[in-house]
């Protein structure tokens, strides 16, 4: 008879032999907790390599330049953690890419439970997934020139308005530089805008928004204190279930800070969803600037543009 305590020793062996679900590329060193991996970068730069699974970790980046990046897109899936009351990964280092990684079911007690805090260094997400989260990707860093870009990303599920004072949105930057949204999805909104931005530059181009199944719904890209760039070769779908009929796209507000004689609309394909017996302006603008709406094709119901 062999002895019982081999199956346990074999155990013990097999899980000792368990590569880690944190690795840094460079060197293989692993690690058992994505915070570990964080610290011992430092101020280094770095590649976090994820292993497919599912986490309840969350983060705080302070400093380094560091991608995070799921071995295999779409198996890295963070849900529900969140540091400092505000997000699964808070980042205020040099340097941020995330590719690749989902982040679900954040919450937290002042509404603004995020994916992504983006507080100081530039930000680029690529290839990731926000869902059924109060916000998708929050932050930035208005005294800075930061540059944030979002692509290839989707967010649905995002946003709220009932769980305090003020609204949470699918996307919420703001900055001094510059910050561009290509080749994304946008979808099921469940309050507040699905794009927020207050930047002097912005460029959203080559995505998809649609609200056909979102709730309590604002405007589709509010740019609140004016901006320049360009709104291009998007698909927007306004639904039923909306908070504010007014407009898909709103410049300037609340203030003028940025001037928006140099944003461009164009080449965007608008629509309502069916049975929406409403008229609400493709672009209504505050700022009394030349904003350049070039051709857009516009479904029934839908008008070109208003001035307010």
């Amino acid at each position: 008879m062999k002895p019982l305590f081999l199956p346990i020793a074999a155990l013990l062996i097999a899980a000792q032999a368990a590569p880690a679900p944190f690795v840094i590329e460079a060197t293989g060193q692993g690690f058992a907790t994505l915070a570990a991996a964080v610290g011992a970068v430092r101020n280094d730069a770095a590649t976090i390599l994820i292993a497919p699974g599912v986490y309840r970790d969350c983060v705080v980046q302070g400093a380094g330049d560091i991608a995070y990046r799921a071995r295999t897109p779409g198996t890295a899936i963070f849900d529900g953690g969140a540091c400092e009351g505000k997000a699964t990964f808070v980042l205020r280092g040099r340097r941020s890419t995330v590719d690749g990684i989902v982040f679900r079911r954040v919450r937290v007690l002042d509404g603004n439970g995020a994916g992504i805090r983006t507080e100081i260094g530039d930000l680029t997400v690529v290839n990731s997934t926000f869902l059924d989260s109060q916000e998708g990707i929050l932050g930035g860093n208005p005294a800075g020139q930061q540059r944030i870009s979002i692509d290839r990303s989707t967010f649905a599920g995002l946003g709220q308005c009932d769980e305090s004072a003020d609204c949470a949105h699918s996307v919420y930057l703001s900055n001094n530089g510059s910050i561009r949204i290509t080749r994304s999805r946008f979808e099921r909104g469940r309050g507040g805008h699905y794009v927020k931005i207050r930047a002097p530059r912005i460029d959203i181009t080559d995505s998809s928004f649609d609200d056909s199944r979102g709730s309590k719904t604002n405007y589709i890209i509010d740019l609140p204190e004016g901006a320049t760039g360009s709104i291009a070769r998007n698909m927007f779908v306004q639904g039923k279930a909306k908070e504010n009929w007014g407009a898909f796209i709103v410049v300037g507000a609340e203030k003028r800070t940025f001037p928006a004689g140099g944003l461009r609309i164009a080449d965007n394909d608008a629509r309502l969803a069916p049975g929406i017996d409403k008229s609400p302006a493709f672009v209504a603008d505050y700022t009394g600037d030349a904003v350049a709406i070039g051709a857009n094709r516009l479904g029934p119901g839908v008008r070109r543009f208003e001035r307010r």
